[in-house]
């Protein structure tokens, strides 16, 4: 496990999980919100976007979290683990909400990234399991033909998929 994809809808754990990751891989993570937006909240240009993500991609060992389907291909093609975190809309929710009170809509300290939540992305949020999660899963079958997947359904799966790589990780020192 040297180059992680991990992909999910929003509030879904994929911060705290890409930087849990990082830690136990010794690897950097890239937080996409973070490389795609700018503190207003302008969208970086796309054929930038996808040319900072082939830098990316071509390092030895990289956790890099986030959606943007436009350029999934780049990362699941070279990830040798691909984490997807496919919670309930319901489990997503009550993260956004966690996260708006632990960040008061400001800053996240973890990302670099305002929190902004509107309309339009709750809908895309209730609707991520019906609407994107195929697309999604499709993209996976596609270009992450040699990589491990892990198809993450809840909170307790994400901790346990943790715990699995911290006691392998120990078992491989020793």
């Amino acid at each position: 496990m040297k180059r992680i994809a991990l992909i999910g809808c929003g509030g879904s754990g994929k911060t705290w999980l890409s930087n849990r990751l990082g830690e136990l891989i010794e690897a950097p993570v890239t937080h996409l919100d973070a490389v795609y937006y700018d503190d207003g909240w302008n969208a970086l240009d796309k054929e930038k976007f996808a040319a900072i993500q082939e830098e990316l991609v071509a390092a030895p060992s990289w956790v890099i979290e986030g959606n943007y389907a436009a350029t999934l291909p780049i990362r699941l093609t070279r990830a040798d683990t691909v984490v997807f975190l496919d919670l309930p809309a319901r489990v997503c929710l009550w993260g956004i909400a966690q996260r708006r009170l632990r960040y008061g809509g400001g800053q996240n300290d973890a990302t670099g990234v305002y929190d902004r939540i509107t309309w339009s992305f709750l809908r895309y949020v209730w609707g991520y399991r019906k609407s994107m999660a195929p697309r999604v899963v499709a993209l996976i079958q596609e270009h992450a033909r040699d990589a491990a997947v892990y198809r993450i359904t809840s909170r307790r799966q994400a901790r346990a998929l943790l715990a699995q790589i911290g006691d392998a990780k120990i078992t491989a020192a020793a």
